[in-house]
């Protein structure tokens, strides 16, 4: 079984797919995940990450290893250390968007995506796995939730890890991220025609990923949701 989950930054994306193919028993993928720690190795460069041969330069020569961890989700190795952590960091989330907009930097990325896709049921979640990575999953999900709603959620994602961070200015991250990732020439984001659309802004986590395995299952008919919905 093949599963992608598209959208936004802060819809939810891999909190929802870690616990589905927790409970389905499946391999998960944070494609996100590759991204950022290619920007992180960067950023440690001091390399301009608007300079794609610059980027191209930098992913050709890491060693960049994703393993999942069943319930802990996925642990990033980038050079044999473990920046799972760091690759999280406002620095990092920053300039992640600027990385990505990159097509050589994106094809280099989606061929390791597309690698792991073949090799046997997965969770994927990302900006463009339903429409470019995996065009031929099972199910192809797309989590939307209100820009308000998803700084809050890194708000309070931010200040867990003990980081104090303006709600407005993480508002505007947020607004920027989307146009990039919206407006790019490569793989933007958008859903995919045959995806479920489903808008977490007034659902809990286990809301929704009860909707997606009652969906999965085939336990639910619904296949448009909304925060009023449920």
């Amino acid at each position: 079984m093949k599963i992608a989950i598209d959208g936004p930054a802060g819809a939810g994306k891999s909190t929802i797919a870690r616990l589905v193919a927790n409970h389905l028993g499946l391999r998960y993928v944070d494609t996100g995940a590759m991204y950022r720690a290619v920007t992180l190795e960067a950023l440690r460069r001091e390399v301009d990450t608007g300079d794609e041969e610059a980027l191209v330069r930098v992913i050709t020569s890491i060693d960049l290893n994703i393993v999942f961890q069943g319930e802990k989700g996925n642990l990033v190795f980038l050079n044999g250390e473990d920046v799972t952590g760091f690759i999280r960091q406002p620095d990092v989330t920053a300039h992640v968007s600027e990385v990505s907009t990159h097509k050589k930097v994106r094809e280099f990325i989606v061929a390791l995506q597309e690698q792991i896709g073949r090799q046997g049921s997965v969770v994927m979640d990302g900006r463009d796995i339903g429409t470019v990575v995996m065009p031929d999953a099972d199910w192809k999900i797309y989590l939307q939730a209100t820009v308000e709603e998803r700084a809050k959620r890194r708000q309070s994602e931010l200040e867990r890890r003990g980081l104090s961070v303006n709600l407005e200015d993480l508002k505007e991250q947020i607004r920027r991220r989307d146009h990039l990732d919206s407006t790019r020439k490569n793989s933007p984001l958008r859903k995919a025609d045959d995806a479920i659309e489903i808008d977490t802004t007034s659902l809990s986590v286990a809301e929704v990923v009860h909707k997606l395995l009652g969906l999965i299952k085939g336990e639910n008919t619904d296949v448009h949701v909304s925060g009023s919905s449920l």
